[in-house]
């Protein structure tokens, strides 16, 4: 396996191998992209959806189809971003998107293989750029590209998942290199590479531990998390979904998709599919099996296709190398360790919070699940799975 093939890289991981600010859309997007420029400004004046009822339709079909992919995953970051924005930026959600926001929507997540909603990937993968372009992916050179209200609180939020996602580009690399190693069968470089993810995994830990220097749990729950919610299982909906006007297959039914969460990151899945590590069944795996298919196709693959090939936990269990061991089940607990500090925020900035923004509810996460219960099972799960 070579991350190369599934459009991945040890430097980037999964965030997109370009950067948002150095693509541009042709001249038949330049009303959609000012919109979503002036996104915030729209959001504050309280009746976005007048101004995004008024914007044009510009019959993208064809030039999703073909069109480079760079541009179209630019695209569905604008357009998820004013789709999100004219569901949840007024006090009572829609029954209806209109077809000027539907059909295109539709076409660029058709293209890319993803429900049309804003995706994790939308959000946080192909979200940023570099401010030094000679520098590193480091929280001190990114910045977010598209905004709902803008803010540090905002901005961090998603610069913290960027820069973990651009640090486990070695865990991904390690992993792919390890499919091939344990079929060899060679202990010395196993030990090698699981010591590294080890390592990489306490610098995605720090950089988790940051998240509450400029993302606060009240300006989260208040200004940025409602706009990120899903159309599923929400009360807000009726736990109808949303009708996509103009979108024949869809004859006008209410489509209830997930909404964006960090559980659409394919970090972890990777982990579990190279450590052969299970979890047992429960509404919270049913939901994260759904969620694999938002996730980029080529990601999902990259996933599959790992858990596939990985022999990994039958070679060390084999074996009598009791220092390949101790890297294994460190990596393994490493996994567990980033389960616990998402369940630590999941309570501080979620659960505990409250308030009576539509569709906003502290003990469902953005996804559409009762999440608290689950995410300590799935923990649990995890950490016991090391090898004797």
């Amino acid at each position: 396996m070579e991350l190369f093939d599934y459009g991945m890289s040890r430097e980037r991981g999964y965030l997109s191998q370009y950067e948002i600010d150095e693509i541009t859309l042709p001249e038949h997007f330049a009303p959609i992209v000012k919109a979503a420029a002036n996104l915030s400004a729209l959001l504050t004046s309280g009746r976005v959806r007048h101004f995004l009822d008024a914007l044009p339709d510009p019959d993208i079909g064809e030039w999703a189809l073909n069109a480079p992919e760079e541009q179209v995953r630019t695209a569905m970051v604008h357009y998820s971003f004013l789709v999100q924005g004219y569901v949840w930026g007024e006090p009572t959600p829609p029954a209806h998107l209109p077809a000027n926001l539907a059909r295109p929507m539709c076409a660029l997540a058709d293209r890319l293989g993803q429900a049309p909603l804003l995706p994790y990937s939308a959000y946080v993968l192909d979200n940023w750029y570099r401010l030094d372009k000679s520098g590193p992916v480091t929280l001190d050179n990114i910045a977010m590209y598209q905004n709902f209200l803008g803010g540090v609180d905002e901005n961090w939020f998603v610069l913290v998942h960027v820069a973990i996602e651009a640090e486990a580009g070695v865990l991904l690399d390690n992993a792919a290199r390890l499919v091939t190693v344990a079929k060899d069968g060679d202990e010395a470089e196993a030990t090698s590479l699981l010591k590294q993810m080890d390592e990489a995994w306490e610098r995605i830990y720090a950089h988790f531990a940051r998240m509450p220097e400029q993302c606060d749990p009240y300006a989260y729950f208040h200004r940025v998390r409602p706009y990120i919610h899903g159309w599923a299982n929400n009360p807000a909906l009726d736990g109808g979904g949303l009708i996509y006007e103009g979108i024949e297959r869809y004859e006008g039914k209410p489509q209830a998709f997930r909404g964006q969460t960090g559980s659409q990151s394919s970090i972890v899945p990777a982990m579990d599919a190279l450590f052969q590590v299970g979890h047992s069944d429960d509404p919270l795996k049913s939901f994260l099996d759904e969620l694999h298919h938002y996730r980029p196709v080529e990601h999902r693959r990259f996933i599959e296709e790992l858990a596939a090939q990985s022999t990994l936990r039958d070679f060390v269990s084999a074996s009598d190398n009791a220092e390949l061991k101790a890297a294994f089940n460190a990596c393994v607990e490493q996994s567990a360790r980033f389960r616990t500090r998402h369940l630590e925020y999941a309570a501080s900035y979620i659960n505990k919070q409250a308030g009576s923004i539509a569709g906003n509810d502290p003990d469902v996460g953005t996804g559409g699940t009762p999440f608290m219960k689950y995410l300590k099972k799935h923990r649990d799960e995890n950490r016991a799975q090391v090898v004797a």
